[in-house]
């Protein structure tokens, strides 16, 4: 008997056969496409990217009384160790990896004690950002870099079933997490900012072969190319890399993903012209990799406003007609709905203060100082242009707004809850740094303030903000929507809060020491809701605490933290 098989027949026997209790069901497509509300089966937890969870026995009426009921500790022995993964979670199970690729399966079920089932190292040569896994047939999917590879490891044993290498385009890092589409799994090649050539690829599930990839920055003669068009090749080094997981729609088969910055990021005079693909989202075929449609964002960025953040697709009425969107919380500062069929705007405005651009327009979604004449945008006379120029405050900084930090959409309340610093940049240009041993850079940004976020509630319909609320610390972890009225957050300062999905009131908060940068979850076994979230900042998170005087001597563990009634 196959072990599918087995799986399925111990599922069937129900209490009859003790021996196979711990194998769990096939991950399969009508699994994924409407995933049972007690597990959490992919990064988004749901192909829309809403990261709304229907559970609702923790709630607005008990949630003061959440807490901790069980920690694991994961790694530590290198030092500055850190998560950016989204915890998974099946039928008690966790799987969650870790700033070296490690693959850890966790054993929730007791529901007092995490305990590690195995570990599957990959090995890599240096550590890295790493966005969690995916689950498919019987494999968890993961990523790795230093060589890059893609990862299938056996559910069950922990055992490496396939593996995937890119040696063709070995300085690429596969950072975000993996998603599994029909018999497909796509991914997305990042590490652009080190002058890199970015893709989206498409795997064979079963056997890690590669079907198809796409660059997302244009060769000479393909579509956009024209849209390069320095004398430096700059588009061999131009990144647009696709480091957030993107979402899925199965009814018409499009995977939309969004792309990193162009490189150098700050100089525009290096690589003159719109820079596509850069700044932008993409809807793919995820059976073939041919492009639907695009839209950029910022042509010509100067500012590192990647727009890779997660592009959540949502049902709407306008006009009284119902349709099918996508809405981005921009790292440009605005918020931007489409229509999901083509990308045709919506409509687009800002979630917080800017001042790089007069505003959106809301019939083409380009900033209304773009330009389509210009190789070099000056946009709202803060575009960066040669090093001579005095440096110029640009708001947002370059981290955003938004970021890789996801905003969450609840249908309950039809609200988008957008996560974003709060804070202006000095942004400035220096020719020395167009290099790899440079960094790629071409300028540099200067923050004297403390480093600050906001919680923003919208209609993403309309752009209305609903409510805003400041939050004293960073918020590099996203927000996290539930069925129960509640909002979770946590911040650089080692804080976890709940807040009212309505008037975002603060209703419940815990500190444990240690920032973090990866986002909150929540699962369900045994009758019993759990939020979990693993703490550990990356040193981009940790940066944004240079000038918190309080928190100059705080020090940080990577620790999955699991909270329960």
């Amino acid at each position: 008997m196959s072990m599918t098989c087995a799986r399925k027949f111990a599922l069937a026997a129900g209490t009859a056969l003790v021996a196979l209790p711990a194998l769990a069901a096939d991950i399969t497509r009508e699994r994924l496409i409407n995933p049972e509300p007690q597990n959490w089966l992919m990064n988004h937890r749901t192909y829309d990217g809403q990261r709304y969870s229907p559970l609702d026995s923790i709630s607005k009426a008990n949630v003061t009384g959440l807490k901790l009921v069980y920690a694991v500790a994961l790694g530590g022995s290198a030092g500055n160790e850190f998560v950016q993964a989204t915890a998974l979670a099946e039928d008690g199970f966790l799987y969650l990896t870790d700033s070296w690729g490690v693959l850890y399966k966790i054993d929730g079920t007791s529901g007092a004690a995490g305990r590690i089932v195995w570990r599957m190292d990959p090995k890599q040569e240096k550590q890295t950002r790493n966005r969690g896994a995916a689950l498919s047939g019987n494999f968890v999917i993961s990523a790795a870099s230093g060589p890059p590879r893609i990862i299938a490891t056996d559910k069950d044993t922990g055992k490496i079933a396939w593996e995937s290498s890119f040696s063709d385009t070995p300085e690429v890092e596969l950072t975000s997490a993996p998603l599994a589409v029909n018999d497909k799994i796509i991914v997305g090649a990042a590490g652009g900012d080190q002058g890199v050539r970015d893709w989206i690829a498409g795997l064979d599930a079963q056997t890690g072969r590669r079907l198809w990839r796409n660059f997302t920055i244009p060769a000479p003669g393909e579509p956009g190319s024209e849209t390069w068009k320095d004398k430096n090749n700059a588009w061999q080094t131009g990144g647009g890399a696709m480091w957030v997981t993107g979402t899925f729609d199965p009814a018409t088969n499009q995977t939309f993903w969004g792309t990193g910055n162009p490189v150098p990021m700050y100089d525009p005079t290096y690589r003159p012209g719109d820079n596509l693909y850069t700044n932008s989202v993409i809807s793919y075929d995820p059976d073939t990799g041919k492009m639907n449609w695009y839209f950029q964002y910022t042509p010509g960025d100067m500012w590192d406003f990647d727009e890779v953040g997660t592009h959540i697709l949502i049902d709407g009425n306008i006009a009284d007609q119902p349709r099918k969107l996508i809405t981005h919380s921009g790292r440009n500062g605005f918020l931007y709905t489409m229509e999901r069929a083509n990308g045709a705007m919506v409509m687009a405005r800002p979630y917080m203060d800017i001042n790089w651009t007069k505003g959106i327009d809301q019939k083409t979604g380009k900033p209304l100082d773009y330009d389509p004449g210009k190789d070099i945008q000056v946009y709202s006379t803060l575009a960066n242009h040669n090093p001579s120029e005095p440096t110029k405050k640009v708001c947002p900084g370059h981290a955003g707004g938004n970021n890789y930090w996801p905003s969450s959409y609840s249908p309950r309340t039809k609200l988008v809850y957008v996560p974003a610093l709060s804070n202006c940049e000095d942004i400035t240009i220096d020719t020395a740094k167009h290099s790899k041993g440079a960094g790629w850079n071409g300028g540099s940004f200067k923050n004297t303030d403390r480093y600050e976020s906001n919680l923003t509630a919208l209609d993403p319909l309309t752009g209305e903000i609903r409510k805003n609320i400041h939050l004293h610390y960073p918020n590099y972890s996203g927000t996290l929507a539930t069925a129960g009225g509640l909002v979770f957050i946590a911040l650089m300062d080692g804080t976890i809060a709940a807040f009212d999905d309505t008037t975002l009131d603060e209703l419940w908060k815990i500190n444990v020491g240690s920032g973090f940068t990866a986002p909150a979850m929540t699962f369900a076994f045994g009758g019993k809701q759990y939020l979990a979230i693993a703490s550990g900042p990356s040193s981009a998170g940790r940066s944004r605490l240079a000038n918190t005087p309080e928190l100059k001597e705080q020090r940080h563990a990577t620790v999955l933290y699991v909270f329960g009634l």
